[in-house]
């Protein structure tokens, strides 16, 4: 059994998703996304346990090369694929003209350390209503 199944991460990852702030939940570009940031520290916040699991948020200078971000993403992203998590959307950040993208995640700010590289910041939300 996977840490996924194990852990039960699906189910928690898409009451964050579901749980994301809309300013305005009639405006036609539908659901905010999160970014694998986003998504990460709201998961640690909700479920400290299971990330610790996983391992630390992710982030630039973390000094290790797997991350609850990164898990998060690519795990999300090959159910996606697979048609196993219809209801979530994924898309990309552009690292065009970004300088800096940052986290608040007390007591520490996180910077992506994907700007300024050759990878895009993945971003998840519930699909829209209107196409489930």
């Amino acid at each position: 059994m996977t840490d996924w199944q194990r852990l039960e991460i699906e189910s928690k990852v898409l009451c964050v998703l579901a749980d994301a702030p809309e300013h305005d939940p009639t405006h036609h570009f539908g659901r905010p996304f999160l970014t694998a940031y986003q998504l990460a520290i709201e998961f640690e916040a909700r479920h400290p346990a299971e990330a610790a699991i996983i391992g630390p948020v992710g982030g630039a200078g973390i000094g290790q090369h797997t991350s609850l971000s990164q898990y998060l993403a690519h795990e999300l992203s090959r159910r996606i694929k697979s048609g196993e998590l219809p209801q979530v959307e994924g898309g990309f950040l552009s690292n065009l003209h970004l300088h800096d993208v940052s986290f608040g995640h007390p007591p520490n700010t996180i910077h992506s350390s994907l700007t300024k590289s050759q990878f895009e910041l993945s971003m998840f939300r519930l699909a829209d209503r209107d196409r489930l």
